[in-house]
Order: C-alpha cells, then sequence, then structure tokens
C-alpha cells in the first residue's frame, strides 16, 4: 500500500519513526544505507566524442569533400580563387561545429538546473529537536518543517499542517498551487495525492511537518532527472528531413557534375580543364551557408 493510503499514525510506524524525529544514531544508519540525498549525475559520451560527432555527419562530410576539391582544384589550376573557397568552407565546418557543440553541452547541462530547485538546506526534527541540517543529510523517516516559500528537499508525507498549498509545475506542468492536507487519499499516484510533498515542488502558502519516505534518485524528481540522463535520444523530425536533404543534394551536386564532365568530354576540352569544371560545378551546388543557418535559427528559436 502506498504511503499516501495511510493515516498519519499508519505512515509513522511504516517508516519506524515518530512525530519527533529520528534519533541521531539511526539517522546516520540510515544516510550510510540511503545515501546521500541529492541528484546524481549518470556519466554518458565523453565531450570529446561529442565535439567530434559536430564535424563528422553527413552534411558536414559533404562540405569536407567539397573543401578538399577545392584545394585539389586550386593544385592543378592556381590562381583561379578556389582556395579561398577552400578556406571559406573550412571556416564554415569549425564555426558551426564548434557553436552546435555549445548549444548542445548547454543544452546537457539539465542535471545542474535540476539541482537547483532542490534546497541546500532543511529544518529537520532529530533527537525530539529542531535542527538546521543540508538537505543531503535527509533520510526516510526524518520528520521536516516547510513554511510558504520553502522548496521540498524529498518525498514527503504530509502529517500536520494548514493553508497548504504547493506549486508542482516541475513534475505535472500544472501552472496552478494545488491544495494539501493531511488526510489519508485513495489514489494510487504520487502526482496526485493531496498530502505528498514531492521533491522539486515548492511551497505556495502555508506551513506544515512532513515524514520523509524517499531521497535522492528514488524520488519522483530524481525519477525524471534519470530519465533525462538516460532516454535513447532518437533523430528527430527535422534531423530526419535534413539528413534526407544532405543526400540529395550529394546525389544532385555529384550527378551534374559528372553531366558536365561526359559533355565536356564529348565536345574536346582538354581532360584537366574538364575536371576543374566538373569539380567547380560540384563545389557551387553545394549549400555551404544551409548547416549554419539551420544551426542558428533552432538556437535563436529555443531561446
Amino acid at each position: 500500500m502506498h504511503i499516501a493510503n495511510l493515516s498519519v499514525v499508519d505512515a509513522l510506524a511504516s517508516l519506524r519513526s515518530a512525530e519527533d524525529g529520528l534519533g541521531s544514531a539511526e539517522a546516520e544508519r540510515r544516510l550510510r544505507e540511503y545515501g546521500l540525498n541529492r541528484i546524481e549525475e549518470i556519466r554518458g559520451e565523453p565531450q570529446w566524442k561529442q565535439f567530434l560527432r559536430q564535424f563528422t555527419h553527413f552534411f558536414a562530410l559533404i562540405l569536407w569533400v567539397a573543401a578538399a576539391l577545392a584545394f585539389f582544384a586550386e593544385s592543378r589550376s592556381p590562381g583561379e580563387g578556389m582556395w579561398q573557397l577552400g578556406i571559406a568552407i573550412l571556416a564554415v565546418i569549425v564555426i558551426n561545429g564548434s557553436f552546435s557543440f555549445w548549444q548542445e553541452y548547454r543544452a546537457e547541462q539539465a542535471i545542474a538546473a535540476l539541482r537547483k530547485l532542490l534546497p541546500q538546506s532543511v529544518k529537520v526534527m532529530r533527537d525530539g529537536q529542531l535542527f538546521s541540517l543540508s538537505a543531503e543529510l535527509l533520510v526516510p523517516g526524518d520528520i521536516v518543517l516547510l513554511e510558504e516559500g520553502d522548496n521540498v528537499p524529498a518525498d514527503c508525507r504530509l502529517i500536520a499542517g494548514s493553508e497548504i498549498r504547493l506549486n508542482a509545475s516541475t513534475l505535472t506542468g500544472e501552472s496552478r498551487p494545488k491544495a494539501c492536507s493531511p488526510e489519508r487519499v485513495t489514489t494510487q499516484g504520487a502526482l496526485d495525492a493531496r498530502n505528498l510533498l514531492l521533491a522539486g515542488t515548492s511551497m505556495v502558502s502555508g506551513q506544515g511537518r512532513a515524514l520523509v519516505f524517499a531521497t535522492g534518485m528514488r524520488t519522483e524528481f530524481g525519477k525524471i532527472a534519470h530519465l533525462t540522463q538516460t532516454a535513447d535520444k532518437s533523430a528527430s523530425h527535422l534531423q530526419q528531413e535534413i539528413a534526407r536533404l544532405s543526400r540529395l543534394v550529394a546525389i544532385f551536386a555529384t550527378g551534374l557534375g559528372l553531366f558536365f564532365f561526359v559533355v565536356g568530354a564529348l565536345i574536346g576540352l582538354p581532360f584537366w580543364a574538364n575536371l576543374m569544371f566538373a569539380i567547380g560545378i560540384i563545389v557551387a551546388n553545394v549549400p555551404e551557408g544551409l548547416l549554419p543557418t539551420v544551426t542558428l535559427s533552432l538556437a535563436m528559436a529555443t531561446q
């Protein structure tokens, strides 16, 4: 049975706690058992791999090939400005790749943002006395005191309070404050229970005492943090369309270059002059500005 479905007395008994809180020795034992009350960061792909990935996707590879062809054309036919084009394409690759990495890096700082939603300290009952402790030291069974303006440090079962309204938008997306009371409920969902104060939410009004029943990554907030770090990242529809466009551009540019190379051969153009012209056609049909334009547009729209 969920703790929200229990009476206050039964809820305290289920966690072997009391209204005057845990003893210090028992709290230390539980801290060793459950660990610190904080959002853990799961190590993902190394940043150097994320950085290199910005230069190896399909459209970037097209630009690399275009730059290589421009430098090759310059080496065979100097003085036609192809080296400047090659430098410009390389600059586009480097600038866009660096900017894309920076945007992705900022987006992945979700854990740091989530941690800011949890308080640094909390008022807790220990040995029958009120202490101000670091929120990381909370354990299941602790009794915390919360009042207007406080952020909830862990998942708690309200055991006493009055006129409590909770801002739960960080978990549910609901903009209106939710009224809370200590009475037992019959609902099975933690997000719907009116007697639960969940980590990451905040007190809009009222004051009360609450029994901590889940800390750290075991909270609903911690589960969300875990999902943000472990969920599979599938390609968005826009990314799929850009990849499809990249393939079409590569096919079109290469096909057009080959077509003019064949035409040049048929009308008797010298081989190297014909090849340089075909390379110029291919490079000219690669939209170097498309990738940074899309990246910048998406970044500005996100901001």
